[in-house]
């Protein structure tokens, strides 16, 4: 799992009808601090996630088609979760 900064969204005229009715995010790769990692992905939005949030990304094809429960959809990665902080542990 990889967590992302929403940035927009994907707008696509003609696409799989596994994306009918989803929303396709925009997503830049973020740290544990919200620093940029210098990437980004394309996920299915699951849980209505909006621009500027912090989302948890499920980026592994085969699970991610198992969560849209459409076994040969085109996805590989998908929007699980909406974060709402992220504790780090203390380092000694």
């Amino acid at each position: 799992m990889k967590l992302g900064k929403v940035v927009g969204t994907v707008v696509s005229t003609i696409c799989s009808p596994a994306f009918s009715g989803r929303r396709l995010l925009l997503c830049d790769l973020v740290g544990p601090v919200g620093d940029a990692l210098g990437g980004y992905l394309i996920a299915v939005d699951t849980v209505g996630a909006g621009a500027g949030e912090t989302v948890l990304i499920l980026d592994e094809g085969n699970s991610a088609r198992q969560v849209l429960a459409y076994p040969e959809a085109p996805v590989r990665a998908v929007v699980v979760g909406i974060v709402d902080s992220v504790e780090l542990a203390e380092t000694p």
